[in-house]
């Protein structure tokens, strides 16, 4: 990405209260959310954020949003919907619908890759949706883009990230040392992770790659490691089940190449941590890829469904003089422009300017 966000000074006191609604689950084990990164920077410029839901159960978890919603109606200013395709679309209509009947101003942010093929078959209903909202925010071009046909004034705002935690070492020369960084799920296509690795072939024989990624339960961890046997590269592929959000930059760190599998993607931040080590990134072209990264110069793109591209890219990364340098020094520039002194500006004033905006 080659534009810089704009930077802001410091925060102001009293800016309102924010009730974000969404799946909070990062003290269960699943990702962190982008509102509880939000939870922890938004009091730096007056804000008082609070959050609903953190219930680890699905059916709880939406009636802990919906019933906060309601009884804490007098304690927020503005709520923040965050909105995915499948179940998770209806369970933001119904906390719209709640916060319009109790007069609650509200904006939305759109998430995931899936969600324009979702909307495809929806357009009516998602379009209702959204043009309910304050405002609407997306966090890529892509989404904005493909988004566009039922809100046309949506707003790209970034997932931001702490630059600094994350230490750059320029991979002059690149060695095969692959890190693989998604949950184990059947849309990230774990199990061409292995199948890349093996294509390399006998020219790259102390290729390593190490899988690092919570198990979503749909059997994709147990069909990787099937698939590094069946391959004959067990030996040389090490499965991490999972790491600590803190123990990432330094799990990252030791590779050169981040291979990213990846069939339904939006702005995934395995990625752009990888683009803050500075990583020579090796992904494929899905979703909002291609608007993330910038072709040749941050990272080398091939289809989502061809092993035999992604290896041969991984293999020019390695072997092409100058490649890896190029790759790795314009990474970090261009992730510089994620950092949260840049991001987290644009969040204000969105809020702000939907809290002044008429219904």
């Amino acid at each position: 990405m080659a534009s810089v966000l704009p930077r802001s000074a410091a925060g102001r006191a009293g800016a309102g209260r924010v009730l974000f609604v969404g799946n909070f689950l990062s003290a269960s084990g699943g990702r962190r959310a982008v509102a509880e990164e939000l939870e922890d920077r938004l009091p730096a410029l007056g804000w008082t954020p609070r959050l609903t839901s953190r219930r680890r159960a699905r059916v709880a978890r939406v009636a802990d949003m919906l019933w906060t919603a309601t009884l804490r109606r007098g304690e927020y200013d503005l709520a923040h919907l965050d909105v995915f395709s499948g179940d998770a679309f209806a369970w933001a209509e119904a906390a719209a619908l709640v916060l319009d009947r109790l007069r609650r101003p509200w904006v939305a942010t759109l998430r995931g890759g899936a969600l324009p093929e979702f909307a495809a078959g929806r357009a009516e209903r998602v379009r209702r949706l959204l043009s309910r909202a304050r405002a609407v925010a997306a966090p890529s071009r892509y989404l904005q883009r493909e988004m566009s046909a039922y809100r046309a004034d949506i707003q790209v705002i970034p997932n931001g990230l702490d630059v600094a935690r994350y230490p750059f070492r320029l991979r002059s020369a690149a060695a095969p040392r692959i890190v693989w960084l998604r949950a184990f799920h059947s849309m990230y296509r774990p199990t061409d992770a292995p199948l890349v690795l093996a294509r390399l072939g006998a020219g790259i024989p102390n290729a390593r790659l190490t899988m690092i990624g919570p198990d979503k339960g749909d059997g994709s961890l147990e069909a990787t490691r099937r698939a590094a046997a069946e391959l004959g590269v067990a030996d040389r592929v090490e499965i991490v089940p999972g790491v600590p959000k803190a123990e990432v930059p330094e799990r990252l760190s030791r590779a050169d190449v981040f291979l990213n599998t990846t069939g339904v993607d939006n702005v995934p931040v395995s990625l752009l941590e990888a683009l803050a080590c500075g990583l020579c990134v090796v992904t494929t072209s899905a979703g909002g890829i291609p608007d993330l990264v910038r072709s040749e110069q941050t990272a080398l793109l091939a289809p989502a469904d061809d092993a035999d591209a992604l290896a041969a890219a991984v293999r020019r990364v390695v072997s092409e003089p100058g490649l890896a340098a190029r790759l790795s020094a314009n990474a970090r520039l261009d992730a510089e422009s994620f950092d949260w002194s840049n991001v987290l500006p644009l969040w204000d004033s969105l809020f702000r300017r939907a809290l002044e905006r008429r219904p």
